[in-house]
C-alpha cells in the first residue's frame, strides 16, 4: 500500500514543498529512503522503527520505501520524522482514517469528509515522543501560504508555532497523542496564545546603573534614535561593554512584523537563546576568536551568523581590533546593504541583516593612552599597529566615534543614579515618530540616501560654512561628509527642530573622533 503527506524541507529562511510518500510491498523486510536526504534525514529509519513499536504499534515487516519528492534537491531535518512514522501507520493500515478526511474549522470538532491531512511537523524520539525542532515558524508560514489551517507541532514548539496568525496548531506530546487526534478519538488541545504585552520582557539592565559618563549617554541617545553605527574607545574598565549592553533598553520595541522575521532567522539557526516573538530588539555580542562563519552565515548547509541573529537589533563587537581582519572587512557590505549573500556551489541563499554596530576598543595594546594617572607602556610603531587594525572603509562607517574617560573614584561614589532608560526611550520614540513621518514607517537618519539627505538634511548658510571647514581639516570622505549629516539631522529631531543648524553640525563633529586614528 501507499501511503503520501505533505512535508516542506528548509532552504535559507524560507521552505520549499516535499511530499513524504511511504510504500509497503512484498519481498524481505527492508527498509529504503531515497529522495537526497542528508544524515538526519537518513537516521530516521531508527528513531521512526522504535517510536512505531514502543507507542504500542507493530511496525511492519514488509519491504518499506520511503521517498522524498523532489528527488533531486537535498533535504535536510529531523522534522520528517513524523510524516514519516504517520505515512508508515497509514499505509499498514494501523490508522483508521478514512479517505479525505480532515480537520473542521472548529478546533475541537472531529473529522469530516471535506480536505487533506494537516501538516505534521516534528523529530521522534525512540519511546514516541515529539521532541522540538529547528525551523518551525517557516515551515508553518509555508503550510499557511500553500492552504493548511491545521499544523501539529511538538509541544516545545508551541509558542512559535502559534505566532502565525490564520493557523490552527495542535502541539502533541508523542506519537501516540497525533493518532488520536487524527482518528479523532481523543482531540489535541489548541496552542494558547501569549498576549503582546507579555512578549517585551522587563529590562535587567538600565541607564540608571551608568554614573556620570554624560557624553557617553548623550551619544548612546543620537546612536538608538538615528539608528547610528558607533564605536567606542577607552581604556579597560571606563564601562564601554556596560553602555552596549544598556542600548536595547532606549530603542523601541520592535513591530510583531520585525518580531516575527527575527523568530524566523532564530528558528532556522536553531538558537534556543531568545524566546520566540520576543518584542526586545536582538542584542548579540560574539567573541573576538569567532570565525568568519559564526559572524556571517555559512556552512555546507548555510544558515544565519551572527549579524542576521542581529536584525533589527545591535551587533556589539567588544575588543574590536582584535577580531580576524578577515571577519571585519566582511561586514562592510552588510553593514550597507541590509542582507548578507551566502553563496556554495551547489546553492546560494540571501539572509536579512539590518543589524546596528556598537563596538569598543582599547586606544593602544596596553589600554592606557590618554589616561590621566596611568602611563602607556606602548611605543609609537606599536600603537600605528594596533589602530592600523582597523581599516579605513570600515572606520568610515562609523557614524558616530568617541573616546570614554575613566571616571574619578571620588566622584564615581558621590554620584546620584543617571536618567533611567525609560525616560530615555520616550525621546527616542518622539525622535524615531518624526523619522517615519518623514522617511516611512520603519526607516531611519542612518539609512537616508543621498537624495534623502538633499531633501530633508540640507543646513543652513552658517552650518554648510562650518562643514565646509572641517571638510578641509580633515580631509573628509564623501560618505563621512554624509554621515556627518545624517547624525545632525538625529541631533535636530531630538531637539525637534525643522531645519539643522550650525549647533548640530558641531555636534555631530564632535563625535567623530579623528584625533586617536589620525595620531595613528
Amino acid at each position: 500500500m501507499l501511503a503520501r503527506l505533505h512535508s516542506a524541507s528548509l532552504r535559507g529562511l524560507d521552505a520549499e514543498h516535499v511530499d513524504v510518500e511511504v510504500d509497503l510491498s512484498r519481498g524481505l523486510p527492508c527498509w529504503t529512503l531515497v529522495g537526497l536526504g542528508e544524515a538526519a534525514v537518513r537516521e530516521a529509519r531508527d528513531r521512526v522503527r522504535a517510536a512505531v513499536v514502543n507507542s504500542g504499534f507493530e511496525f511492519p515487516l514488509r519491504r518499506i520505501t520511503v521517498n522524498l519528492s523532489p528527488a533531486d534537491r537535498r533535504k535536510d531535518g529531523s522534522h520528517f520524522d513524523l510524516p514519516i512514522a504517520i505515512g508508515l501507520l497509514m499505509a499498514s493500515g494501523q490508522l483508521n482514517r478514512q479517505e479525505k478526511l480532515a480537520l473542521t474549522a472548529e478546533p475541537h470538532q472531529s473529522y469530516q469528509q471535506q480536505a487533506d491531512m494537516p501538516f505534521l511537523i516534528g523529530e521522534l524520539a525512540l519511546d514516541g515522543r515529539l521532541n522540538p525542532v529547528s525551523g518551525v515558524l517557516p515551515l508553518v508560514l509555508f503550510a499557511r501560504k500553500h492552504g493548511f489551517h491545521h499544523v501539529i507541532v511538538p509541544a516545545g514548539n508551541e509558542q512559535e508555532a502559534a505566532a502565525i496568525d490564520g493557523m490552527h496548531v495542535y502541539p502533541a506530546p508523542n506519537l501516540l497523542a497525533v493518532v488520536r487526534h487524527i482518528e479523532g478519538s481523543a482531540m489535541l488541545p489548541p496552542a494558547s496564545i501569549t498576549p503582546d504585552t507579555a512578549l517585551l520582557p522587563a529590562l535587567s539592565a538600565d541607564m540608571a546603573d551608568v554614573r556620570g559618563q554624560q557624553q557617553a549617554r548623550r551619544v548612546l541617545e543620537i546612536a538608538a534614535s538615528g539608528g547610528h553605527h558607533l564605536l567606542m574607545t577607552g581604556s579597560p574598565g571606563v564601562g564601554k561593554s556596560m553602555l552596549a549592553q544598556r542600548l536595547p533598553g532606549i530603542m523601541p520595541p520592535l513591530t510583531r512584523e520585525q518580531a516575527l522575521e527575527v523568530t524566523r532567522i532564530y528558528s532556522i539557526s536553531g538558537d534556543t537563546s531568545r524566546p520566540p516573538m520576543n518584542l526586545q530588539p536582538p542584542l548579540r555580542q560574539p567573541h573576538h576568536s569567532a570565525s568568519d562563519v559564526a559572524i556571517i552565515g555559512g556552512g555546507g548547509n548555510p544558515r544565519p551568523g551572527e549579524i542576521s541573529k542581529a536584525h533589527f537589533g545591535i551587533l556589539f563587537l567588544d575588543e574590536l581590533a582584535e577580531h580576524k581582519r578577515i571577519v571585519l572587512e566582511t561586514l562592510r557590505q552588510p553593514l550597507e546593504e541590509g542582507k548578507v549573500r551566502i553563496a556554495r556551489a551547489a546553492d546560494s541563499v540571501v539572509f536579512p541583516a539590518r543589524f546596528q554596530l556598537i563596538a569598543a576598543m582599547n586606544p593602544c595594546p596596553c589600554g592606557y593612552l590618554g589616561h590621566p594617572a596611568k602611563a602607556c607602556r606602548c611605543s609609537p610603531s606599536e600603537i600605528r599597529r594596533y589602530i592600523s587594525r582597523i581599516s579605513g572603509p570600515l572606520l568610515d562607517r562609523f557614524d558616530l566615534r568617541i573616546h570614554i574617560p575613566p571616571v574619578d573614584r571620588e566622584e564615581l561614589s558621590g554620584m546620584q543614579a543617571g536618567e533611567n532608560s525609560a525616560s530615555i526611550r520616550k525621546r527616542v520614540l518622539n525622535a524615531r515618530h518624526i523619522q517615519y513621518h518623514r522617511l516611512g514607517e520603519g526607516c531611519v537618519n542612518a539609512r537616508m540616501t543621498t537624495r534623502d539627505i538633499e531633501r530633508y538634511a540640507r543646513p543652513d548658510a552658517a552650518a554648510a560654512k562650518l562643514l565646509d571647514e572641517a571638510m578641509n581639516r580633515f580631509s573628509l570622505s564623501a560618505r563621512s561628509y554624509h554621515r556627518i549629516l545624517k547624525v545632525a539631522r538625529t541631533i535636530a529631531d531630538l531637539a525637534a527642530a525643522e531645519q539643522i543648524d550650525s549647533s548640530h553640525i558641531a555636534e555631530a563633529l564632535q563625535y567623530r573622533g579623528e584625533e586617536l586614528f589620525d595620531s595613528a
